[in-house]
């Protein structure tokens, strides 16, 4: 039986990882992810067939982990609960994982989404749709009488996602980490934008 890989693609991406954190995306590149890893050159070329593919393992590592959470919290039976379960996710899960919550703070664009190998495009695509068919779905619960659709669903995207990201840049921002308050903040700051007026 042969010996495990020391250098597996979960390895290499979670030190391509730590280097677009500090350095954004520009610092990922095959040499430097080996110098993390202390890895051969070899062993990222082995994983990854160009940094194209590297990059877009790191964007995805971080979006599918963040979606998977956001999803489960949209899922609650009661759609304010959702809503405020959904923001604290968001500052949940970026104090628990700061370098990938630094990573989804660029957009996929700036990790050359352009270039990507069309199956990481493909799903990139399926995991933003996913989650988007969810919050679509909140925000037609959320609905008062006589509300536009695209009005229900600007408040719980402001809510859910404009908010909560905002505080997670702050604290962030230089280094900084994101307390655990935050968390009661942002589902706060969702609540009373989302509970309907007497």
């Amino acid at each position: 039986m042969g010996r495990p890989a020391r250098f597996d693609s979960d390895v290499l991406v979670a030190a391509a990882t730590a280097l677009a954190a500090r350095g954004g995306p520009a610092a990922v590149t095959m040499a430097a992810v080996a110098r993390e890893a202390g890895a051969p050159s070899g062993s990222v070329y082995h994983r990854f067939p160009g940094r194209p593919a590297l990059l877009a393992a790191v964007w995805l590592g971080a979006l599918t982990d963040f979606q998977e959470g956001c999803s489960a919290a949209l899922a609650a039976q009661d759609p304010l609960a959702a809503a405020a379960d959904a923001a604290r996710h968001v500052l949940a899960w970026s104090r628990a994982a700061p370098d990938r919550a630094r990573v989804l703070l660029y957009s996929d664009a700036d990790f050359e989404a352009e270039r990507w190998p069309p199956d990481a495009r493909e799903r990139r695509d399926r995991g933003n749709a996913r989650l988007g068919t969810a919050v679509v779905a909140v925000a037609e619960r959320l609905r008062a009488p006589g509300e536009p659709a695209d009005t229900a669903l600007e408040r719980v995207r402001t809510a859910v996602v404009d908010l909560p990201l905002a505080l997670v840049r702050r604290h962030l921002a230089g280094g900084g980490t994101v307390p655990a308050r935050a968390e009661e903040a942002a589902a706060d700051a969702a609540l009373r934008l989302l509970t309907p007026r007497p």
